[in-house]
């Protein structure tokens, strides 16, 4: 210690200057975080989000009356670009581009016509009702969507869902227009919540519904609706209305026992081959790409002709029969607002509304990968909420992206959302003009179209990557998987959530407390276990507390872990009196929050550590923990000497105290 004295005296004068000078530049780095100016609040952080999610471009206000009434318009402007897209990429658009929308468009629609219609009657609609949704939410969407590829319209899981969570309250058999009515309203509270989540930048609600847990509940899905179809494949009078795979297959079972019509099976088999044969085909030539869209839409042709031209329906073969003529007609007095049911409306509203969102999102940001353009999730919220409100109102269910029509478009070379627009506009003119053809369309077809999509949802690698990679995530992938498929949809759901909250819940209360080395030739600490030729510094155990936020739930569990690294040492040391703890520099870089069950937990490890003469050093404590650490004095306690902006900082520091207190 004497030595180390003589050599800092012996130092040339220019040396000492320049350790004076670092010195002080460390302490003015200090001061820079003591004296940071206080974080936004709760409140504020809202009324800027909104006003971000309102106002996306901003606006710059001025104190001339003439200025401000510029900034007034040049908002309005932001406003209405940011809540239309369409006015942006509009004033660009070309006749080059309209070609390719316009093969996009009609492509779509050949696919979206049968597949609507199918998707309709998987939820307990009449058919006319999923061509409905194939009118007024795609338009919509034009106009304030922002994805380029994304197709609009009824998908096979929402369908699913609808049908099954809804039928609980309304019997769609014995009143079937109480049930319309109710789907109706939950398609309005659908959009409600998905334009607030929009509005609010409450995205994060979706992510709830983590990647593995939407790989199992699409592919318990697609089971569920797969064995279903068994019903319209057979021709299956009499059938049960529950989901769960044990009673579909009883079902089946105890209707082979009685009359059913085997033509209904050969007819939907056959087409089922035929669309998949296509799709085998498109997918080895790639300028094929339009055969497999257009097969579902040949099979509806095909099949109608052979029911008309054979009379087969007087031979057991069902059909759909009377399609309504015309335009989507008004249903806003359809929406039930009071009543017993309002309730479970709304939550099955709020379920669908998440379960719609996250299929959309996911496909539109993959595909606004390729394309290389960023898909923003609140304002497509804010779209899809606009859209399925203007829906409800107009005798729609809830719409969202479909992957396979999405897959189609985007094949099919389309440019922007004007694909979507055409798409409608073919819908529509079927609805005028086509719906007395459709009279004799096969239900066993619409079975066999659904059949055909229902591969894409099960996606047995991606399954295996996420047991590959995290068993936590897989146990929740394998949680909705088998909810769906043995429970309800519902039950699916909340398993996948419970167990993706227990993860959660789990890394919060039981975060890793490490002890830090330093990395030889570096200035970088780092996990001593990660990297063992890290060195320790002798006297000083660092310890980064690896927690976003330290809380009510953790904040025992850190403190508890802290204090046991210091005893560990403590005892390693016992032999060697230099090896002892001195000072123990907590890296907070890591910890984004805290609360004051956290403040508390700091206050007794302090206390502690000051009993049993060792001192507390704070590094790099993030804004809102070094502000509220000097609301509750917590830094007065521990010395502003001993809060310092970076870990190497705090070692130095420490070491020179040390070696003072010392010499004392």
């Amino acid at each position: 210690m004497h030595s180390l004295q003589t050599e800092t005296l012996s130092m040339p004068m220019e040396q000492q200057q320049q350790l004076n000078i670092e010195d002080g530049s460390k302490t003015q780095r200090a001061e820079w975080m003591l004296n940071s100016p206080e974080p936004p609040g709760l409140c504020h952080e809202i009324v800027s989000s909104i006003k971000s999610a309102v106002f996306p471009n901003g606006s710059k206000h001025s104190s001339s009356s003439t200025k401000q009434t510029r900034s007034t318009a040049a908002g309005v402007v932001s406003f209405l670009h940011g809540l239309f897209p369409i006015l942006t990429w509009g004033r660009n658009y070309k006749a080059t581009k309209f070609r390719n929308d316009l093969m996009a468009g009609l492509t779509l629609a050949s696919l979206s016509i049968p597949q609507s219609i199918g998707y309709a009657t998987l939820a307990n609609l009449a058919p006319q009702y999923g061509l409905y949704t194939s009118v007024v939410p795609p338009l919509v969407y034009a106009l304030m969507g922002s994805s380029r590829e994304i197709a609009i319209g009824p998908v096979a899981v929402v369908s699913l869902l609808l049908s099954s969570m809804i039928q609980n309250v309304v019997d769609p058999v014995a009143n079937a227009v109480a049930y319309r009515k109710l789907v109706l309203t939950v398609t309005f509270f659908a959009g409600t919540f998905q334009f607030i989540f929009g509005l609010f930048r409450l995205g994060f609600l979706v992510d709830f519904l983590s990647h593995a847990a939407i790989v199992g509940f699409m592919g318990g899905a697609a089971i569920v609706i797969g064995l279903q179809q068994l019903k319209g494949l057979l021709g299956i009078s009499h059938f049960t209305t529950k989901t769960d795979v044990v009673s579909v297959l009883e079902a089946v079972f105890r209707s082979l026992h009685h009359q059913w019509y085997p033509l209904n099976f050969v007819l939907g088999c056959s087409f089922l081959i035929f669309i998949l044969f296509t799709r085998f085909i498109g997918r080895r030539n790639k300028k094929l790409f339009w055969l497999p869209a257009i097969a579902p839409l040949i099979s509806v042709v095909l099949s109608t002709a052979i029911v008309f031209l054979t009379k087969a329906d007087g031979h057991g073969v069902k059909i759909v029969k009377h399609i309504k003529r015309g335009l989507n007609p008004i249903s806003a007095h359809e929406l039930q607002f009071s009543g017993q049911h309002v309730g479970q409306a709304a939550k099955i509203g709020l379920v669908s509304a998440i379960v719609a969102l996250t299929e959309a999102i996911a496909v539109g940001r993959s595909f606004a990968s390729i394309r290389g353009y960023h898909l923003d999730g609140n304002k497509e919220m804010v779209a899809m909420g606009f859209m399925n409100i203007a829906g409800s109102l107009t005798s729609c269910y809830v719409a969202t992206g479909s992957f396979s029509r999405t897959a189609v478009n985007f094949s099919a070379g389309c440019e922007t959302v004007v694909s979507n627009i055409v798409m409608a506009i073919a819908v529509f003119l079927s609805l005028e003009l086509l719906t007395r053809l459709l009279y004799f369309t096969p239900i066993a077809i619409l079975a066999s179209i659904i059949l055909s999509a229902l591969p894409g949802l099960i996606d047995i690698p991606e399954a295996y990557h996420i047991w590959k990679v995290d068993k936590m995530d897989f146990l929740a992938c394998a949680g909705a998987f088998f909810g769906v498929l043995f429970a309800s949809v519902e039950i699916g759901l909340v398993a996948a959530v419970t167990i993706s909250f227990a993860k959660i819940i789990l890394n919060s209360i039981r975060p890793s407390v490490e002890g830090l080395g330093k990395l030889p030739g570096t200035d970088i600490f780092c996990d001593i276990n990660q990297y063992p030729m890290a060195i320790k510094t002798p006297g000083i155990l660092i310890v980064r507390i690896n927690s976003g936020l330290l809380c009510f739930a953790n904040a025992n569990f850190v403190r508890e872990r802290i204090m046991k690294r210091v005893t560990e040492k403590d005892e390693e040391g016992e032999e060697n009196s230099k090896e002892r703890t001195q000072a123990v520099i907590l890296d907070m870089s890591t910890v984004m929050n805290i609360d004051t069950s956290g403040i508390c937990a700091l206050q007794e490890v302090y206390n502690k550590l000051v009993s049993h003469n060792i001192h507390l050093a704070v590094a790099n404590p993030r804004w809102q923990v070094i502000h509220k650490l000097k609301l509750a004095k917590v830094v007065d306690k521990i010395g502003k000497d001993w809060i310092f902006l970076s870990v190497g900082e705090a070692v130095d520091a420490c070491s020179s105290k040390m070696v003072n207190f010392s010499s004392c």
